[in-house]
């Protein structure tokens, strides 16, 4: 009976909900979504995929649409599926989506002593966090001077892989992927005197940072002064981690401050030390310097390693893709050096069907399947429709890369597509969108992804390093599984295992 009184008093108030909104829709002109119920049904089946409930949604209401989701489907989230839209709000009207969402209650009480430079909404502090990244650390001429970092972790990351291959027929490649990827920005965040101990000290807790987050969503249900008391248990083990954190990074932090000098490569860390907030005109404190660091390391671990396992797994399942770059690489190795004893970073830039490769790898599977949730400063119109402020804009990163109107036979994995038909005059394909949005992997407009130079660097490095030292095979013939599921990125299901052979070249 109770339940029965729950669900009519559910009901009422999603009805109630949904006539205020349908008024207050018509005379705004929000973008159209369906009513509520036909949500929880869809959300209700076995199985239900929120993405192929989206894309019905983009078919019934078009590129624009609305949906309610969270607590009571009393919020509205904005849905964009449309590249030109895209276009239209992130960079020809891109200060004004340039703001994100307020923080939920647990992410206000970590604020307190925390901060990240991608949920923070748009300001001056957002303004100084990004200019100092940007400027210190992902400027091309100061990538370069990361160079023999780059180098120490591909060392470690070969010789991981020739050791597994002799030990084992099927390596799989997501560990080592990680692994590589995280070394490789600790290195650049804590300076290079850091040594593998120390390595997977900080991996060990940056880890249970990541595993444990969306334990805690329920503590933004219920303001501050109600979490410590309805979530003890919890709110302690979420300042336990806070504590190990901190525990871990600034004594790492304290020992270059002290120790650093002139000769040492800028560390990302050594960076944060001076700066100030410009509102506050202080410092940043012990744990907002930690919470830097911390995103500075998990912004780039998973979405590249992710990005390089769906590369390599289509390499492995075309292996015609495999051997033209190969022939490139080996061209270009042979050409450039009187002797072809290595592949060096420099030469990345005459590769023009690897850059191919890593364009087609993430068009077709972007780590991320839409952008982190915008919002826009004032009410603005786009299409036609309202968008009010503080609602919630998400852009549908993935269909933008299938879109058949852009991509011909979007589905198929054929990096040529990106290759120029003007011979000398290489086109280079505008990945941020400032031209014209086709895909977006990084985002666009002012919030685009600060590291895309550098993850697209890391991208082409390992990629053309693994095809120059390795011929890569899939275990069971051919078949590689190319289905997806959702982590912190969209991962492939069964990860990839291969079977790995030295190249020629690579015997001594």
């Amino acid at each position: 009976m109770e339940s029965w009184l729950i669900i009519l008093s559910l009901s009422l108030s999603l009805i109630i909900t949904f006539c205020i909104t349908f008024k207050s829709n018509k005379q705004n002109k929000f973008p159209p979504g369906p009513f509520v119920f036909s949500v929880i049904t869809g959300l209700l089946r076995v199985n239900a995929d929120i993405e192929l409930i989206l894309r019905d949604l983009k078919t019934k209401y078009g590129p624009i649409f609305n949906l309610r989701i969270g607590i009571g489907f009393r919020r509205p989230s904005i849905f964009v599926a449309s590249h030109s839209l895209a276009y239209q709000a992130l960079v020809q009207q891109g200060a004004v989506f340039s703001d994100r969402p307020k923080a939920a209650q647990t992410s206000v009480s970590l604020q307190s002593c925390r901060i990240n430079i991608s949920s923070s909404p748009y300001g001056p502090s957002w303004r100084v966090l990004r200019r100092n990244i940007v400027s210190e650390i992902l400027h091309p001429s100061c990538t370069k001077s990361y160079s023999k970092v780059r180098s120490r972790v591909l060392t470690v990351l070969i010789q991981q892989l020739r050791s597994d291959s002799v030990a084992t027929e099927g390596i799989r490649l997501i560990d080592h992927f990680r692994y590589a990827m995280f070394y490789l920005l600790v290195l650049m965040c804590f300076g290079e005197n850091i040594d593998e101990a120390q390595v997977k000290l900080i991996h060990d807790v940056q880890r249970r940072w990541m595993q444990s987050a969306g334990r805690f969503i329920n503590l933004s249900f219920f303001p501050r002064s109600l979490q410590k008391i309805i979530y003890r248990k919890q709110w302690k083990e979420l300042i336990q981690l806070i504590q190990d954190q901190e525990s871990v990074f600034m004594p790492l932090i304290e020992a270059r401050m002290k120790a650093k000098t002139e000769e040492d490569v800028v560390a990302y860390a050594d960076t944060l030390l001076n700066l100030e907030f410009p509102e506050k005109k202080r410092k940043f404190n012990r744990g907002e310097i930690v919470s830097l660091c911390s995103e500075f390391l998990s912004a780039g671990t998973d979405t590249t390693a992710t990005s390089l396992q769906w590369i390599m797994a289509n390499l492995v399942k075309y292996p015609s893709v495999q051997e033209k770059l190969y022939q490139e690489i080996s061209e270009v190795v042979s050409r450039e050096n009187s002797k072809p004893d290595g592949l060096k970073e420099e030469d990345l830039e005459k590769m023009p069907y690897l850059k191919a490769v890593i364009l087609e790898g993430l068009r077709r599977h972007p780590p991320g399947h839409f952008l982190q949730p915008h919002t826009v400063t004032e009410e603005v119109e786009l299409n036609g429709y309202v968008i009010p402020k503080d609602v919630a804009v998400n852009f549908m990163v993935a269909d933008m890369g299938l879109d058949p109107q852009v991509w011909e036979n979007p589905l198929d994995f054929n990096p040529d597509r990106f290759l120029s038909v003007g011979g000398d005059d290489k086109e280079v394909f505008d990945i941020t969108g400032v031209r014209q949005i086709k895909m977006m992997p990084f985002g666009a407009g002012r919030r685009v992804c600060p590291g895309y130079g550098l993850a697209m660097l890391h991208l082409e490095y390992i990629v053309a390093n693994l095809i120059w030292h390795f011929e890569w095979k899939a275990v069971d013939g051919n078949n590689v599984d190319l289905s997806e599921k959702l982590e912190f990125t969209v991962m492939m299901k069964n990860p990839l295992c291969a079977r790995i052979r030295p190249r020629v070249n690579q015997l001594e």
